[in-house]
């Protein structure tokens, strides 16, 4: 019985331990490295730096690529655009009267706009990555497993919403599906009430706000897997920052 209790208590020490180095990896690594004072390897902070704010413009890069294109947004359940709340009872309504089909561009016609949308961020997200200090970098790596994604939204949300708007408007605006609903949610006073107290919707900000939600989301998958193995980021500097 007692040897029994010793292996359970070995193994979940085990456990614990590989839990702790799996999520403190990155950040562990990186002060291993800082922490060096002599040999070839030596590395600096301004090095480190550099390999983090290039393995983040990496991960963006791909959220971006991902996103912007046909079906980027349109065929990922985890960001795909629907029907906003206000207008669900409608849709509902429209698909047991046979009119599901008109639910489905107008879900669509949304779908699309955030996709035209999402490239005009890379330039956005460039210039946060090249403004991002030193000391940026390092305290992102050693925060929390957000760190990054937060950075990013905090000086990107306000000029992707700039940038994202006037693309989302002109998209919108050439789909007649989506015309029909802003028509019926803001004129029509009976079906305004069934929306929400006859509050309109603006369904530009609409789509331009779940544009940005699901960018930001892919920011934030893309961080977890730089975190989890930052070696397996196609970067020289990063396997000089963070190699044996």
């Amino acid at each position: 019985m007692l040897r029994i209790s010793l292996i359970m208590a070995s193994a979940v020490l085990s456990f614990s331990i590989a839990g702790i180095t799996y999520a403190d990896s990155l950040g562990s690594k990186l002060e291993k490295q800082l922490s060096k004072n002599s040999g070839h390897n030596n590395i600096s902070q301004n090095e480190a730096a550099g390999g983090i704010r290039e393995a983040m413009a990496q991960g963006v890069k791909r959220a971006i690529t991902q996103l912007g294109r046909e079906d980027g947004f349109n065929k990922d359940p985890l960001v795909r655009i629907l029907v906003p709340k206000q207008l669900r009872k409608v849709a509902d309504l429209s698909r047991q009267l046979g009119a599901g089909k008109k639910v489905d561009e107008f879900e669509l016609s949304m779908n699309r706009a955030a996709e035209k949308a999402i490239p005009v961020a890379a330039d956005i997200f460039a210039d946060a990555v090249r403004q991002m200090t030193v000391q940026d970098a390092i305290d992102i790596v050693r925060g929390d497993d957000d760190a990054c994604t937060k950075f990013f939204r905090r000086v990107t949300e306000e000029k992707l919403r700039a940038k994202f708007m006037p693309i989302v408007a002109d998209a919108t605006a050439k789909t007649g599906v989506t015309k029909r609903y802003k028509e019926m949610a803001g004129k029509n006073a009976g079906i305004g009430k069934l929306l929400g107290g006859g509050q309109s919707i603006d369904l530009d900000r609409y789509v331009t706000g779940k544009s940005m939600d699901g960018l930001y989301f892919y920011v934030a998958e893309q961080e977890k897997n730089i975190r989890k193995n930052p070696m397996k980021q196609g970067s020289e500097l990063l396997r000089r920052v963070f190699g044996k």
